[in-house]
């Protein structure tokens, strides 16, 4: 009997993933757990396995297509079966015949009450435009005579979204596998049945409303080519807007003498590589950051918007932002404070090299509590980087230049780079930066005193 293989949930978070490539085709004979097919996944290229033996009959999607969790994948059969089409949809009562069955009860929730920015009340800001009014009756409307589940099946960052859009989630209707709901169910559900703006989502944070964005006309001038915003990419873009609306960015900029770094790190460079390890600025950097975050705790924390609570957090994971062909990913040293640098400069360099082919594992891409991105690789003498929510902070590193300094009133040629902190001015104010960033000088600046942790 022929068996439809559903997209699989294949880590926490994940909803949709993007076909790269087939690994069998129609009429091959598989194994179980073969791996049928590579998909990408949030920031990661994964293998799915088939689930079990049988024959391919049909391949249910193309090289390119988008797979939401739950929709038919594969169907596998028996030897010399055909693929008979899709199984029949079960019938839906109709409405009218729903209202006449004595047992068909539905209990209409109470809406909730809405926040002022809720109400349609456009805040006090000179100027700003104005928000529709969101409507808890409509949007309930809209899903009914739908039954909600009294067990709420919905993923973290399902529910974190909820949160950010003042989404009861219990009051939304789910549309996934065994009724679990998802992304779009919330945002269709604060919508009113469409999409979320960005200034609705400010609003439900707490924050001013966003000017409306207008869809752009495309005026063409010259020669074009247009790239599918998709994979990757479309992560980053996604990532990159959630931050720019969420977080009310500042930014602090300093100058770091390396030079002891740099004579640091050329002395112990031999014996690291004597071990298969190089060295690299980037490991004693993270160590630092490491030490500096134990000091200032509000540096490693998130703002849990929907409980009104700043996570304040006892691990110190930090993420390292890697240029990769197909776009920045950011792979995660875990426990950095526990880790020598020599450990951190070996962890650094593999999944370094894992991001860049594709093959890191989902897990080694999360989990951070703070981000280090280093602009100075390609060159860069600064900038300012974008911070990586929910996170409250990102340090980027411009390059190392030899420049002359003033030093016990004498001018001396240093090794100097450039530094700069962004921060969500909602957890940290500008001196708990500047302190930030000085603590992470200090350790730089005397890196002596971290290669006595033994590197």
């Amino acid at each position: 009997m022929a068996f439809d293989f559903k997209f699989p949930d294949v880590g926490e978070g994940i909803h949709e993933g993007e076909l790269v490539e087939w690994l069998v085709k129609e009429g091959d004979v598989v194994k179980a757990d073969q791996a049928i097919a590579n998909v990408e996944t949030d920031k990661a290229v994964v293998e799915i396995p088939c689930p079990k033996a049988g024959t391919v009959l049909k391949l249910h999607a193309k090289v390119g297509d988008t797979i939401k969790v739950g929709e038919v994948l594969v169907t596998i059969g028996s030897a010399g079966e055909k693929y008979a089409g899709p199984a029949a949809a079960p019938a839906v009562t109709p409405p009218a015949a729903q209202a006449k069955a004595p047992t068909a009860t539905v209990s209409k929730a109470q809406p909730t009450a809405p926040s002022s920015m809720a109400r349609g009340g456009t805040p006090a800001v000179p100027g700003a435009p104005k928000v529709a009014a969101y409507s808890a009756d409509a949007s309930a409307a809209a899903f009914e005579p739908m039954q909600v589940p009294s067990q709420v099946l919905a993923m973290p960052h399902t529910r974190q979204l909820a949160r950010e859009l003042g989404v009861d989630i219990k009051r939304v209707p789910g549309t996934g596998p065994a009724g679990r709901i998802t992304d779009e169910d919330v945002k269709r559900f604060a919508g009113g049945g469409g999409s979320v703006s960005p200034q609705a989502g400010a609003a439900a944070a707490g924050g001013m409303a966003l000017p409306a964005f207008e869809k752009a006309s495309w005026l063409a001038t010259g020669e074009e080519e247009r790239v599918a915003l998709k994979g990757l990419r479309k992560k980053i873009a996604e990532n990159m807007s959630r931050s720019n609306w969420m977080v009310p960015t500042a930014v602090q900029f300093d100058e770091v003498d390396v030079s002891e770094l740099v004579e640091a790190r050329e002395k112990e460079k031999a014996r690291a590589e004597r071990q298969g390890v190089k060295l690299t600025y980037l490991a004693f950097i993270a160590k630092a950051v490491a030490h500096a975050l134990k000091e200032f705790p509000y540096v490693n924390a998130s703002l849990d918007e929907g409980k009104q609570e700043i996570v304040l957090k006892k691990y110190y994971n930090v993420g390292i932002a890697v240029d990769t062909p197909d776009g920045l990913m950011v792979p995660v040293v875990k426990d950095a404070d526990q880790k020598s640098i020599l450990e951190i400069a070996k962890e650094i360099s593999e999944k370094a090299a894992l991001a860049r082919e594709r093959k890191i594992a989902l897990g080694d891409l999360r989990g951070g509590t703070f981000t280090i991105t280093n602009i100075g690789s390609v060159g860069g003498i600064g900038g300012i980087a974008v911070v990586n929510y929910p996170e409250v902070a990102i340090l980027a590193l411009g390059t190392i230049r030899k420049l002359p300094r003033v030093v016990e009133d004498r001018i001396l040629l240093r090794h100097v780079m450039n530094v700069s902190l962004s921060f969500d001015h909602r957890v940290v104010d500008g001196a708990l930066a500047a302190r930030f960033v000085n603590e992470v000088k200090k350790h730089l600046e005397d890196p002596y005193a971290m290669l006595l942790e033994v590197i």
